[in-house]
């Protein structure tokens, strides 16, 4: 996959993207939580997340306390000694990784801990959220990161043209 090929369409189209969810967010559809999901599952079906894990290599999540103790448990280690090896506290007091990429991102850009990942990570990127409006900032900050939100932004461009 060319994310940087994804990286620059997205530069291209900030303005255009920018723009059409200001107007989404305006005046939303009355099936919008529908049609974003069924666009959401088209892209997926299209794009395999482990031909880029872009989001795993640049993108840090930011850690709960309950994503630190499933993964501290899963990997036997004391909360204490799982943040001092992984973790650190950002300016805004969140919880994030030391350094990127992922230290559980594989070499064939599959997840050490996948099953007990963080809720960041789970969620990401958010396009099959209900009011997808709400997250506009993020998901216009995501188009740069993840081919599928570029994708998934251009496709609900299409429909609601």
């Amino acid at each position: 996959m060319d994310i940087q090929h994804y990286h620059d369409l997205a530069l291209q189209k900030q303005k255009v993207h920018k723009q059409f969810l200001a107007n989404l967010k305006k005046k939303p559809p009355k099936n919008l939580d529908k049609l974003t999901k069924e666009i959401h599952e088209a892209v997926f079906d299209e794009i395999d997340c482990t031909q880029c894990a872009n989001c795993c290599k640049g993108l840090g999540p930011l850690f709960t306390e309950a994503d630190i103790e499933r993964i501290a448990k899963r990997m036997r280690m004391k909360l204490a000694n799982f943040e001092a090896t992984y973790l650190e506290v950002d300016e805004d007091g969140d919880k994030i990784f030391q350094c990127m990429p992922c230290p559980f991102l594989g070499a064939d850009n599959l997840c050490d801990i996948y099953d007990v990942r963080p809720k960041a990570c789970r969620e990401f990127p958010h396009t099959d959220r209900k009011k997808i409006y709400q997250i506009n900032h993020l998901t216009i900050k995501n188009t740069l990161t993840c081919p599928a939100t570029y994708l998934f932004v251009e496709k609900l461009r299409e429909r609601l043209s």
